[in-house]
């Protein structure tokens, strides 16, 4: 299903990544620079309340930023022009997450087309933890010589 035929209301292909880890949230936080205790030291996390190291939640931004734009890829010229997110519960060691999106507006200009997505990366357990809203960005199809003389 490509997001160009979906209809509002209807649901996009889910995307799953893997269960995360502990190397998973070390690359993340070298690559952010965001070495902040609880995400890497099991003790600093226990010293604040937390029961182990939590992932970051801009990693759990970025999961959902790789969904949206799974839904755009192969579409020349098509882009994320909006995004925003809501963090709403923790995501911890092992946890598997799953980000869904439903198509909730559809609007068109002269230029293209913008679609409006609701999202939300959730746990193995159905929990919600990240929610989000996004603005894809498609341009129209360009007619071919021959349909345009038609």
């Amino acid at each position: 299903m490509s997001i160009l035929n979906t209809a509002v209301g209807e649901a996009l292909p889910p995307f799953v990544k893997p269960s995360i880890t502990r190397e998973q949230l070390r690359l993340y936080a070298d690559a952010s620079g965001d070495h902040n205790p609880i995400h890497l030291d099991e003790a600093a996390a226990r010293r604040v309340g937390l029961d182990s190291v939590i992932a970051h939640g801009m990693l759990n931004m970025a999961f959902l930023g790789q969904f949206l734009e799974q839904q755009i890829a192969g579409i020349p010229g098509a882009f994320l022009a909006q995004f925003s997110v809501r963090y709403v519960s923790m995501v911890r060691l092992g946890d598997t997450i799953t980000c869904e999106g439903t198509v909730k507006a559809r609007t068109s200009d002269d230029e293209g087309e913008a679609v409006t997505v609701e999202c939300r990366a959730q746990n193995q357990r159905g929990e919600k933890v990240t929610l989000g809203e996004a603005v894809l960005s498609l341009p129209l199809a360009k007619k071919t010589e021959r349909e345009v003389q038609a």
